[in-house]
């Protein structure tokens, strides 16, 4: 039979496809990881250049500082050398205003300069850290560069034999359906529902058992069950659009099609009941009706029969009115 050597081809086409959309997906999926590396990369090498930007700022803070210390250093010292060789009273104030006012601004900017050049020092720190890490993360990145060809090869290698597969098979398919009527259009309909199917739920044929389709687990219509049956032409579930085919089950386990066409249409039953209830309410009609007919035959009896005691008094004392 023609169906069933097609069944037979397309069960090893679904293991081949199989394995190829996997590899395919693992192909597609692998890059991702050094995708992911190289964003970390590039996070890292970012904030290293914010962190040297944040060191430069810092470090010509510092270099100002310094600077400023150093003159206010030198006027607080030439003020101090002033008030020795002072004359007047008025000069003397004013030095030791210029070094009251040194020795301020030296305290501040020793202050400042400490608290800048502990900010370089841990800025310092931080860009030896990230350039260590810069490092680390560029030597895994190349790692997982040659890594990533090396298993891009190897997929590239097994998907080119299961490609010489997929043709072998595909051809006697094609081979199969040789003799009919739009032969390769035919055959090309169905490896091409085929392989969507197996795309999306990695099961593209699958048997039907006691009127069940297994790749969906629902009940097939009886007409449509019976010519999977049959295996007379290629059949899709209507539910999961799967491919079918017959399998036969133990006696116990034999199918129990369901024949609408024998049971009648739900309308017939519902004509049947309402017969029913109509033959049944008739009857309750007839029996109501008799009870009550009998009923008016003892009324009128009963009436009839004390109307003839009366008439048998009536006589009984005009006989005794003669005496």
């Amino acid at each position: 039979m023609v169906t069933t050597e097609v069944f037979e081809n397309l069960k090893s086409l679904q293991e081949i496809l199989v394995q190829k959309y996997e590899l395919e997906g693992k192909k597609s999926d692998a890059p991702k990881q050094l995708s992911n590396q190289e964003d970390l990369l590039a996070k890292t090498q970012k904030e290293f250049i914010e962190q040297k930007s944040n060191y430069d700022a810092t470090q010509e803070k510092v270099t100002q500082l310094k600077a400023q210390l150093e003159e206010a250093v030198k006027s607080r010292e030439e003020g101090e050398k002033g008030v020795a060789n002072s004359t007047t009273h008025r000069e003397y104030e004013a030095l030791e205003k210029q070094i009251t006012e040194a020795k301020t601004l030296e305290e501040q900017v020793r202050k400042d300069l400490q608290h800048e050049e502990k900010d370089l020092a841990e800025l310092n720190e931080r860009l030896k850290n990230s350039e260590e890490l810069i490092k680390f993360q560029e030597s895994e990145l190349n790692s997982s560069r040659e890594s990533l060809n090396k298993e891009l090869s190897s997929y590239d290698n097994k998907l080119a034999k299961l490609k010489v597969e997929e043709d072998k098979v595909t051809k006697n398919i094609n081979m199969i359906y040789a003799g009919e009527e739009n032969a390769e259009l035919k055959a090309q309909e169905i490896l091409f529902k085929f392989q969507r199917i197996i795309q999306r739920n990695s099961e593209g044929i699958v048997s039907v058992r006691n009127g069940v389709c297994s790749g969906c687990h629902m009940i097939l219509p009886a007409n449509f069950a019976n010519e999977v049956r049959e295996g007379e032409d290629i059949n899709f579930c209507p539910y999961c659009s799967r491919i079918l085919y017959y399998e036969e089950v133990s006696e116990d386990q034999a199918e129990d099609y369901f024949d609408i066409g024998a049971a009648g249409s739900l309308a017939g039953l519902d004509d049947e009941f309402e017969d029913e209830d109509s033959e049944y309410g008739d009857d309750e009609e007839k029996e109501e009706r008799s009870e009550f007919d009998d009923e008016e035959e003892f009324d009128e009896e009963s009436e009839d029969s004390e109307d003839e005691d009366e008439d048998s008094d009536d006589d009984s004392d005009e006989d005794e009115d003669e005496e």
